[in-house]
This record gives structure tokens, sequence and C-alpha cells, in this order.
């Protein structure tokens, strides 16, 4: 095991250590201990000693300080070396890592730094603005003034287009700033002339015989409308994607597993049929994986495993789970296998920045509610020039794996799936693609 050691040379030895002048190598600190392998890339440490009963004053003098390297030793040789005249004191040095973004933690950069990472500009000199592509946010409504505001810019509603499920009132892109608002924001990162169609499902009074029986019926309304959206467009130019930062968090909302009526485990629930169905016509389908984490769930997870559930770990859809802007998986963004895909979340996308403001001027758009629209964004911008008849949903799941920024060493992980989302690698690969065609 790694270990410090402590030491307590002659004051003079003691004094060139602390001397920032001086150059001491960890050889003239010790030469040889039993057991113990010097790590001599490791500078020697002057260490004060407290003075006081209550540690609040310390000592430097070389009469006082004592000195610490850097080494290994075998488990069983601890007691020895602890034991040893020339050593103080034996401390672990286990490895530290820095602790992962949680839902409570300040933003971790802006909206500004995810249009650099996703390569907004390089996407826009190619043409892939999202520009007449229909992008369905599934949420809880979008109201298209505060977007306007923070983006200063226009944004796109379509009205014409857009649902409301039964009993909902209220008109596209007018309803209150919550989390479809920032679910829009997100989504237009990258793809900021999208066509907007507001799908309030989350604002749904229905309840059914459990919780997501209720929300599903009016979400498999919902996508029997979006396949009217897209099977009225021309074939060559079919482009629909579809935005879901939702999912089921608990056992409780649902039938026990097994059971027909099932909707976690069962792909032939009628919302996991449809979500197949809709996917199959060239809808390009994107789903949240939910922030159930390990290192700091939402507490309202329930599942004690396997938290991608339904048709958030459908074959057909991608599921995206979340880092900051480092690249690192945020501690809340749920990890794989999934129930109904083993290997589920798909890739990662960008989330816990600072963007929409939705939830307060500091706030940031968290979870993998925010990852998800952006990363229903970046395939908005592709669909621009690549329709569903030049590129197949399956096929574009497939390059977006194929082209993630991989963050484990197999190839894929749970943690982060086939990797970070990267829009230069796409582009390369879409340039490749279109020269050979």
């Amino acid at each position: 095991m790694r270990v410090l050691i402590q030491l307590r040379p002659a004051a003079e030895l003691v004094a060139a250590v602390a001397d920032p002048a001086v150059t001491v190598s960890p050889s003239d600190v010790i030469d040889e201990l039993p057991g113990f392998v010097l790590d001599r890339s490791f500078a020697p440490v002057a260490m004060p000693r407290p003075t006081g009963t209550d540690q609040l004053s310390y000592s430097l003098a070389p009469t006082d300080a004592s000195v610490l390297v850097r080494g290994e030793i075998a488990d069983d040789e601890v007691a020895a070396l602890s034991r040893s005249r020339t050593v103080t004191g034996v401390f672990a040095d286990p490895v530290i890592q820095t602790s992962l973004t949680c839902g409570d933690n300040a933003a971790v950069g802006n909206w500004h730094d995810v249009g650099s990472l996703l390569h907004v500009e390089d996407l826009a000199a190619a043409g892939l603005t999202g520009a007449a592509v229909a992008l369905a946010i599934v949420d809880t409504g979008i109201n298209a003034k505060r977007v306007t505001e923070v983006r200063s810019g226009p944004v796109n509603i379509d009205k014409k287009r857009s649902w409301n499920p039964p009993g909902v009132t209220g008109t596209a892109g007018e309803f209150p700033v919550e989390h479809g608002t920032m679910c829009a924001f997100d989504a237009l990162v990258a793809a900021p002339q999208a066509a907007l169609l507001d799908i309030p499902v989350m604002r749904s009074v229905q309840r059914g015989k459990s919780v997501m029986e209720g929300l599903l019926s009016d979400a498999v309304a919902a996508y029997a409308h979006l396949r009217t959206v897209l099977t009225d467009q021309p074939a060559a130019s079919r482009a629909l994607v579809v935005s879901n930062s939702w999912g089921s968090f608990s056992p409780q909302w649902d039938f026990p597993v097994g059971q027909p009526g099932n909707y976690s485990d069962n792909p032939s629930h009628p919302f996991n049929i449809i979500i197949g169905s809709l996917e199959a016509a060239g809808a390009d389908i994107v789903f949240a994986a939910g922030n159930c984490g390990r290192d700091c769930p939402d507490g309202r997870c329930a599942f004690p495993d396997k938290p991608i559930t339904g048709a958030n770990s459908h074959p057909s859809v991608l599921s995206v789970g979340g880092v900051d802007t480092t690249g690192t998986r945020v501690g809340y963004s749920s990890q794989g296998p999934g129930r109904l895909t083993d290997r589920k979340p798909d890739i990662c996308a960008y989330t816990h920045f600072l963007g929409s403001t939705a939830f307060g001027a500091d706030e940031p758009d968290t979870g993998t509610s925010a990852a998800c629209p952006v990363a229903a964004g970046l395939i908005t911008a592709i669909r621009t020039e690549w329709p569903a008849a030049k590129l197949a949903p399956a096929r574009l799941r497939a390059l977006l794996q194929r082209t993630a920024t991989n963050r484990a060493a197999a190839g894929y992980d749970y943690d982060y799936g086939y990797g970070v989302a990267d829009a230069d690698a796409i582009l390369a690969e879409l340039r490749r693609t279109a020269t050979r065609a």
C-alpha cells in the first residue's frame, strides 16, 4: 500500500527541507528502511508541529518540525515500520478524487460553454441549425417569452402542430416558466432555428389505476398525434425529434414486474409499443436516463437496482445520461443496465450548467432532464440536412454511439454509455458520408 512516513531527522536537514531555496532529495532524508520502497519522485515536505493545546499555533522551527516522504510498503509491514526508531508516524495515502457534481451543487459552466462544446458555430457553418425541423418537447409546456429573453433571440413555436392532452388548457408557447421551458431552452443551444412543438403531457390531470398509467395514457395519445405530424410530411424530407425528460422513479407507481399491465419491464406495454412504431416511421426519440445515479440519487428514486426503466431503456430510443461541462458524469445520472435493453444509457450529454434560469437567476439547468434536450437539439441540427430518408433513426443512433468520446477502457460502460456526444466527430463523419454519396 502507498503510505506517507513522518521522520524527524537532524535539525539542519529539517531546516534545509523547510527552505524553498534548497533542494533536498528523498534519499537525503532517508535511504533505506526495511520493507519500505521510497518514492524518489516525491520531494520531502516539512511538517510544522502544533505548539498549543488548541492546535491553533504551529512551529516550523528545525527543532520542532518533522519531514514527510512517500513510498510503498506491504500491508503486513506497517506495524514493523511504525516501531522503527527513525519513524515518527505512518499514514495512509489513499487515492482521492474530485467530488462528483450533485443536484444541490452550483452550476458548472454556462450554456455558452455547452455551445462551444457542441461546436454550434461549426454546425451552423455546415447549415445545421435545425431550421424548419420539428422538435417536440414532451414536458410541462414552454414559455417562449422567457426563452426568447434569456437567449436574446427569436424562438419558433409551431402552434399548429403542438398538442394538449385532454383537460389541459393553455396555448403552445404560453405556459408557466417551468421544467418544459428549461428543456426548450437547452434544445435550442444546438438547434436555434428548430420548430418547437409544445406537447405539455406533464400537465396532465388524468389518473389511472397507477400514477404511470394515468400519465402514459396521455403520452400514448401524444405519440399518436406525433405520428400524424411525421407522416404528414413529404417522405423525402421527413424529420421529427422527440425530447422526453421524464420517467418512472418508483415501482410503487407501476404494476409489479411480471404482471401483464406492468410498464417498467414490459416491452408489450402500449406506450413501449407506440415508441417503437414512431421510431420505425422515422422519428428520433430521445429520453433522459434518469436521476437515480448511485452517488447522489433523486429522493424519489425507489428502484433498488436498474433504475433506467420502460421507454427510457427502449431499444429504439437514445437514452441520455448527464455530464458536466468538464465531461465528468454528474453523480445523479442513472447508470445501466436498462430494463428493456441492457446497454443503457447510450451516450451522455451536458447538464448542470447555467442556462434557462427557469428556476432562478443562479440556478443551473440540472439532471438528465437537461442532458436529454441538449442531445435532442444536436440531433435536430443534424436533421436539417439529413432527414430520416437519408439517415434512418437507428443509423443516427449508431453514429452518435460510434463517434462519442469514450470514457471507458472497454468502449462501453454503464456510467457513460458509449461516451460523451461529440459534435465535431459527428460532423467529420457526415462530411465523409456526403463525399462518398
